[in-house]
């Protein structure tokens, strides 16, 4: 067999760990094109060829260079398991992340940007986008959702009689039900009234045109957009989705300070709503408290201290 064969197998094995396949599938079938085209005859994967593929593209920012070489680590390693790859490809091919500081939303802003994306107009190159996205986004937000946890809601997930909504096996690879507050539920009940109209029969919560769950650029280019035109204040803030789920974990955080209860017992609260697989995950959020509530008596900084870890932005 030769070594592009075993794509298929590594996929289903990642997937029998609860890993999903959409995160290794992009990168090796390009991969598997580059076997096709340069080396279509080879049984054992070879660190001459590895270090072939993985080479920084002109198009290719940091982010997606790391996020294509790890991949190829990881096949290699399962390609070493069965024998077929004379090595693992080392970490030093790998770019180290870069650090990222989330950008925390003032109130001012979040009121802003939901207020532009409740004006959305209707477009043909995005047809109910004014419908679904602004409740994809909220939801996204008010939940703490991973931004994929969001768009990727299947319609049988979200119970809008006992108000739960259902995230599958992601990142932690669990699953987990949390409640949403009332008004979020209400908002759902609508929107779902809507867009039922449109899309009888989805399978999605928010369904793109063709049946399936819209992608992660599409989510940041109407992020982008709405961001825009709300007229924030600080106009060169580099934004991401991700920052709402930062902004959601802060505000909890804040909420509980004020009210004076003590995180070291809330935090395991917030821990399992976010669905995050370690705790020192959910400390990380401390970091980004104002200054004036990190002294706060609430925090026990002997206990925290050795749990916080470095930015993680994709916690």
């Amino acid at each position: 067999m030769k070594v592009y064969d075993f794509i298929e197998d590594m996929l289903k094995y990642k997937e029998s760990l609860g890993y999903s396949r959409g995160s290794y599938q992009g990168p090796l079938n390009d991969f598997h094109r580059f076997l096709l085209e340069k080396h279509p005859e080879v049984t054992i994967l070879t660190e001459q060829i590895m270090l072939e593929w993985c080479q920084k593209r002109e198009s290719e920012n940091n982010g997606g260079f790391r996020g294509r070489a790890t991949v190829l680590r990881e096949f290699s390693k399962y390609l070493f398991s069965i024998e077929r790859s004379e090595c693992i490809l080392s970490l030093n091919y790998i770019p180290k992340h870069e650090k990222y500081t989330p950008y925390i939303f003032t109130d001012e802003e979040l009121i802003n940007f939901f207020s532009s994306c409740d004006q959305m107009q209707p477009t043909n190159h995005s047809p109910a986008r004014e419908i679904i996205f602004p409740m994809m986004i909220k939801l996204t937000y008010f939940c703490g959702l991973r931004p994929n946890e969001g768009r990727q809601l299947l319609k049988q997930d979200v119970d809008l009689e006992n108000g739960t909504l259902l995230i599958r096996k992601n990142k932690s690879r669990r699953e987990r039900k949390i409640p949403m507050a009332m008004d979020i539920l209400q908002l759902c009940k609508d929107y779902n009234d809507k867009i039922s109209v449109i899309y009888p029969n989805r399978k999605y919560f928010f369904p793109n045109p063709k049946g399936g769950h819209y992608s992660s650029k599409w989510l940041t280019t109407q992020l982008l957009e709405q961001w825009n035109n709300s007229k924030p204040t600080n106009h060169t803030a580099r934004v991401r989705v991700y920052d709402l789920r930062h902004r959601y974990a802060t505000a909890i955080m804040m909420k509980w300070l004020d009210e004076g209860a003590d995180l070291n017992v809330m935090l395991g609260y917030l821990s399992a709503y976010m669905g995050h697989a370690k705790f020192s995950d959910t400390a990380y959020y401390i970091h980004l408290l104002p200054k004036n509530l990190l002294e706060t008596n609430s925090i026990d900084w002997c206990h925290f201290e050795t749990l916080i870890p470095e930015v993680n932005s994709d916690d």
